[in-house]
Formats: C-alpha cells, sequence, structure tokens
C-alpha cells in the first residue's frame, strides 16, 4: 500500500530540510515525539529508535518503531529524507521525505509505501490499519508542526534558525489529543 500527505510552507526546501534532517532533535521540536535515541552507522545513515504518541480521544497511545535514516541533499528535484522501517509493526516500510521549492516556498510530500502479509488476511488488512490510525495522524502533526517551526521567524544565531525550546510549536488541534506535558 502506497500514500501520501502532504503541506506547503512559506520557508525555504533548504531550511526545511535543515530542520528536519535531524531526528535525535525530534523530540525536542515535536510535542508528540517522546523519543528518539540514535546511533551513527559507518555509511553515513543512522539507525533511530522512535517513540511517539498517537491520542485516540484522552488516550495516548505510544506508538514505536527503529529505523534506518539517511538524507540526499543533492537530490535534482530537492533534498530527501529517506526512512527505512526495521522493526516494529511497521518493520519493511519504506518512507521518503521530498521537499521542494514552489513559488512561495516549500512543498513537503511525506510517501509511505508498506507491505506486510498476515496469515489468513493477506497484505491489505495491517497496512490499512497502521496508515488510517497511526501513519497518518502522526505524520500529519509533524508536517504541521514542522511548518510552524519553517515559518517562524529566525533566531539571530548563526546556523541555528530555529527555535530550540519550541515556542513556535503551536497548540494542539481538538483531533491530537491534549498538549503532552
Amino acid at each position: 500500500m502506497r500514500s501520501s500527505i502532504a503541506i506547503e510552507v512559506r520557508a525555504t526546501p533548504d531550511r526545511v530540510f535543515r530542520l528536519a534532517r535531524d531526528v535525535s532533535r525530534w523530540p525536542d521540536l515535536l510535542p508528540h515525539y517522546r523519543q528518539v535515541s540514535v546511533e551513527r552507522q559507518s555509511h553515513g545513515h543512522v539507525l533511530a529508535r522512535m517513540v511517539a504518541v498517537r491520542w485516540f480521544g484522552p488516550l495516548p497511545v505510544p506508538v514505536t518503531w527503529r529505523a534506518e535514516q539517511w538524507s540526499d541533499v543533492d537530490h535534482p528535484d530537492g533534498p530527501r529524507l529517506h526512512f527505512r522501517h526495521v522493526r516494529g509493526v511497521t518493520r519493511g516500510m519504506q518512507v521518503t521525505w521530498r521537499i521542494s521549492q514552489t513559488a512561495t516556498g516549500a512543498r513537503i510530500v511525506i510517501e509511505h509505501d508498506f507491505v506486510r502479509q498476515l496469515p489468513l488476511v493477506g497484505d491489505r488488512f495491517l497496512p490499512r490499519i497502521v496508515d488510517r490510525w497511526f501513519t497518518r495522524p502522526i505524520a500529519s502533526r509533524t508536517l504541521r508542526t514542522f511548518r510552524d517551526l519553517a515559518e517562524a521567524p529566525a533566531v539571530d544565531t548563526p546556523m541555528v534558525d530555529i527555535p530550540v525550546d519550541g515556542s513556535a510549536v503551536v497548540a494542539a488541534t481538538a483531533a491530537d489529543g491534549p498538549p503532552l506535558p
């Protein structure tokens, strides 16, 4: 199953890419990410253990997975972030972030490609459940938060153009659940 979500951002593709590429900073920037542990690989990739929260009404449900992550800053159509899920229910999922230039800034498209067979139910049941109830809600909140951070005024520190304290993070919407402590 392949699915994608997208968002328009009033910031340069480079700014968006610099903001998103370091997954070890995601818990500091994204209120729904609780933890990301990163192990640097010899070939330039990182192995990340990620923990995010998916809200079901007032109930926070932790979601965890491991993914190999790498980036392609020199792609001719704009920077790319790549994830290959290696553990968890989403093992085998391929994720690509495509960040491209638009007339007003950047467009971020996240593509999820996931096929996983379950005995007796085949390869359609689990990917659809995962996409609808977990992948899409978490990725949508991630995109909205990165958009808000990228569009926030820059801090006057060289090479640091995003608030580290998360001050640009907007309040969660009702669909996201209550704000995290």
